[in-house]
């Protein structure tokens, strides 16, 4: 996958080969993400066509809003769709197709103020009608979505006049939180009241021109953007490039501009690349191992247990993450999140996994690992090291190496126990509520525990701050001792770009690529 070198900007494209606004009335100042402050640079100016290549990518990819499950269809997304909200780079929330927001005093009623005189692509105008129709796309039984369950707790969506007026089954303080989730685009309704989950219209900052999906897409600026202070580029092309020595050659050559998943193994020396910049922030992005608890031996906790007693957290995040990270605690709930419990480290400990497993009446242990570095940038390494270390606890790890494409549609919640990587969420009820709470469509353990789940929709409505806290603690225990997942570390994203690229004083943390805002956000010198 080597490209040609010295490819001109200048080209049209490049093969495959060649009044509740804001958080501060929500409490949220402690909910955002560490970010990354960088020496400002000179004012933003237009032109050029930004060139990214992109570690993820499968041609099972689509334009369905439902079924993204990748950085690079999350970052496609954003550069063509508006939201309803948006996490700024700070981590605060601001408005987007809503211009302001207000709630009832117990936050199950929620008003949104629709942005007047934005027009998607296709030159139709965006109306409260619009959004309704968006939401609604992801509700109801029939509903594949992965954003289903953020949104089956509306009981009622209502236009009045400019306003979108949502009602909740139950309260919900993070609700405009929520709006900002990358499934959850405003797009056009059509004359039945729907959506079109195969169109590519929208009201962001680029029109697409071409999409390959696993290979390539090209856009161009839309001139009618509403936001005359963003999407300073001309043009933007993405590349899918697994292969981490193809990303890295891509830009020491020249040949794309930005890249995301620096190879951990070799940054130190690309640090030394002139004329290229490592980019590096830390916030909520976790990796995993997901075992199905509905197969067998992980539909025994005691089993769970022994493994996560048999993995060295901190020789994976020296060894793997090159210190570009911290060790986690078999929950996901980071250190930057307000609700972040200080509990009782699972540490390494062959012989308390040894316990464990005669719990589970067991003398020994065979399973097989499933992974490929389309999970993250080192997730077989990082596996291969976990089965040496379990071995002293007489666990034998079988690692599997996955072929890269169609890792997410064929391996990761179809094989029993998978590598995974999660970019995290702002807040606690989002993540438990994406990837724990029973039923939801990315609960990649199929997890059921009674009690979680009955905290999670009592801590979602809980307006005392003290007890709301006390809850997320106890849910953060649960996952940790009875979940099944395994969370050895928090990964920083780590970036790249050429020299040429600037980038705000402040990039966010809240996703990689400055919160998949890179080709709004950024701009060439």
């Amino acid at each position: 996958m080597d490209k040609n070198k010295q490819q001109k900007r200048s080209g049209t494209g490049i093969s495959r080969r060649g009044v509740l606004q804001g958080s501060a009335a929500l409490g949220t100042a402690a909910l955002i993400s560490p970010l990354v402050t960088r020496r400002a640079a000179a004012a933003p100016k237009k032109g050029g066509v930004l060139r990214i290549a992109l570690a993820h990518g499968q041609t099972s990819d689509n334009y369905d809003p439902g079924s993204w499950t990748n950085a690079y269809v999350q970052v496609f997304a954003h550069a063509r769709h508006g939201y309803l909200t948006e996490v700024a780079a700070d981590g605060s929330l601001i408005g987007e197709i809503a211009e302001s927001w207000e709630s009832s005093p117990d936050a199950s009623v929620w008003t949104f103020a629709i942005r007047p005189g934005i027009t998607y692509h296709s030159g139709k105008t965006v109306t409260p009608e619009d959004v309704v129709a968006s939401l609604k796309f992801h509700q109801g039984d029939e509903s594949t979505s992965a954003a289903k369950p953020f949104v089956d707790p509306i009981k009622e969506l209502k236009v009045d006049g400019n306003n979108v007026i949502i009602t909740l089954e139950s309260g919900n303080a993070d609700f405009p939180f929520i709006m900002s989730d990358y499934h959850l685009p405003i797009m056009p309704a059509t004359a039945d009241g729907k959506i079109d989950p195969k169109s590519p219209d929208g009201a962001g900052g680029y029109i697409v021109k071409e999409y390959e999906p696993g290979v390539r897409a090209s856009l161009e600026r839309n001139p009618n953007y509403w936001k005359t202070d963003r999407a300073f580029f001309d043009g933007i092309e993405m590349l899918s490039i697994l292969d981490p020595a193809a990303r890295q050659s891509a830009l020491r050559t020249g040949d794309v501009d930005v890249i995301d998943q620096v190879d951990l193994k070799t940054v130190h020396l690309f640090n030394r690349v002139p004329d290229v910049t490592v980019l590096s922030t830390t916030g909520t992005q976790h990796y995993t191992f997901a075992m199905d608890t509905r197969a067998e031996p992980f539909s025994d906790p005691n089993v769970r247990l022994a493994l996560k007693h048999s993995i060295d957290r901190q020789e994976l995040v020296d060894k793997i993450l090159f210190g570009y990270g911290d060790i986690g605690n078999d929950h996901p709930i980071s250190k930057s999140n307000r609700y972040h419990a200080d509990l009782e480290q699972n540490s390494y400990d062959p012989e308390k996994a040894k316990a464990y497993l005669k719990k589970a009446g067991l003398d020994s242990l065979d399973v097989s690992l499933s992974a490929a570095d389309a999970a993250y940038s080192g997730a077989v390494d990082a596996a291969l090291l976990y089965a040496e270390q379990a071995k002293p606890a007489g666990i034998n790890i079988k690692v599997v190496r996955e072929p890269n494409d169609g890792y997410w549609s064929d391996v990761w919640m179809k094989k029993p126990w998978s590598a995974v990587y999660w970019g995290g969420r702002p807040t606690e009820d989002w993540m438990f509520t994406t990837a724990y709470a029973k039923g939801a469509a990315w609960n990649d353990s199929f997890w059921d525990n009674e009690r979680f789940n009955k905290l999670l929709v009592e801590a979602r409505s809980e307006l005392d701050d003290d007890k709301r806290r006390e809850m997320y603690g106890e849910m953060q225990d649960i996952v940790r001792t009875d979940g099944g997942v395994i969370v050895p570390m928090f990964a920083s994203y780590v970036m790249a770009h050429n020299n040429k690229v600037k980038t705000p004083e402040v990039v966010g943390a809240n996703w990689t690529l400055d919160g998949f805002r890179a080709p709004e956000r950024w701009w060439f010198e």
